[in-house]
This record gives C-alpha cells, structure tokens and sequence, in this order.
C-alpha cells in the first residue's frame, strides 16, 4: 500500500501502463475524416497528401465551413504554391468559386500582392471582370504594378466600380502607390470619377496626406483643352 501511494512509484506505473492502454485503444478512437485532412493538408502545403485523397475521390472543390473556403482558395491565401499549383491543374477545379464575402482566388492573389500566383490563375482564365470588387481593385490597393498590368492586358475594366463606387485608381491613390497610379492615368484611368460619396481619386490622395499624387491627378483639371475657336 505504502508503494502504491508514493508519488514517484505512482509516475513511473503510469509511465510503463500509459503507452499500453494508448495501443489498446488506438483501434476505437475516430480516424480523421477526409474533410479535415483535405484542408489541413492544403494549410500544410501537402502535396503528397493532397494526391492521396484526390486519387480516393475527394472532390477538390469541397467548400470549408467557416470562410466557404475551396481548397484552391485557401491555397491561395496560405500561399501553399505545391498545392496550388497541383490544384490548378487539376480537371474541373472552379477557378472563380467565391469565399463567404465573394472573394475569388484571383482577388486573394491581388490582395496578397502575390504575382506568380495571380499571373497563373490569369493565364488559366479566371475571371477578371465582374460587379463589384474586382482583383483590379485588390491589386491596386496593394500596389503590384505586376499584377495591375497583366490584368489590364488581360482587358479588366479600368474604371471599374465597387459597391460604392470606388474605382481602382481611387484605391491606389488612398494607399500612396504612385506607380500604380501613374500606370493607370496612363492606360486611361478616369480621374474625374466620383464614388458614393462624391470623392475622387485625388480627395482619396489628400485624405492620406499624399500631396504628390494630389497635384498628379489634378492635372487633368488644369489642362483641360480650350475649346477651339471658330475659323474666320
């Protein structure tokens, strides 16, 4: 008795029957499902795992329940580029499925200022243009002039509005990116544009005190082209 109720007896049985009961229970506790491996094995960058459960059939656009989360789109937003790429690649994998706010895997890519991983999903024809927030408006506002070009190659409307009427331009020009902005004046950005609230791009500029980009997209105002006057 007096053994059994010694602290240190009592740590070294628990230490040589621990490990034999967690060998005979094993077989009774629930395996992980295929669900929870798919998206843990996505967060992980897991390719190798990731093929298993694709050759068993798991769906590859299985939607997570907490952000509505494709596969591909965590991807995305875990920048777990193994994955991704075999993702990509994978037949009837929905390049534009949308997450809980209604962002796409492009649009994340944008965000992120992620190039290589938005340059590939443009290359593989995600969608570019649609109401609303738009990957061109993500990119801007994080100031890719990478991701900016390629989608305005790829024919995203510039002038494009969000709910609000926010324009790309309007973003750059918020976020101090004077590449962007100086990219987008050129391809033909409308800088007289007002959004709900009647701001323009450069009242988004002044508003973050970059008064530089103030007088750049001012200019337009003061040189507009007189009109012309009539010949004798």
């Amino acid at each position: 008795m007096e053994d059994i109720q010694n602290p240190g007896r009592r740590q070294l049985l628990a230490a040589a029957f621990l490990p034999e009961l967690e060998r005979l229970l094993k077989p009774l506790m629930p395996k992980p499902d295929a669900f929870n491996e798919w998206f843990q094995a996505v967060r992980l960058d897991d390719v190798s795992r990731c093929k298993a459960l694709l050759s068993r059939g798991f769906d590859p656009n299985t939607v997570e329940p907490e952000r509505f989360d494709t596969g591909l789109i965590l991807a995305v937003r875990e920048k777990s580029s193994r994955v991704f790429r075999l993702l990509l690649d994978t037949p009837g994998i929905h390049l534009d499925a949308r997450s809980r706010n209604g962002d796409t895997a492009l649009m994340i890519a944008a965000y992120l200022s992620d190039p290589v991983t938005a340059l590939a999903l443009i290359e593989k024809e995600a969608e570019i243009n649609r109401p609303g927030w738009t990957a061109l408006h993500y990119a801007a506002a994080s100031g890719s002039v990478a991701i900016v070009r390629s989608l305005l190659d790829h024919a995203a409307y510039i002038d494009a509005e969000s709910p609000n009427q926010t324009t790309p331009l309007m973003m750059a020009a918020r976020a101090g990116h004077k590449a962007v902005v100086l990219l987008l004046l050129e391809e033909g950005a409308d800088a007289s544009l007002k959004n709900a609230l009647g701001l323009t791009a450069a009242d988004f500029a002044r508003s973050q005190g970059q008064l530089e980009l103030v007088t750049l997209l001012e200019i337009p105002k003061r040189t507009e082209i007189a009109p012309a006057t009539p010949e004798d």
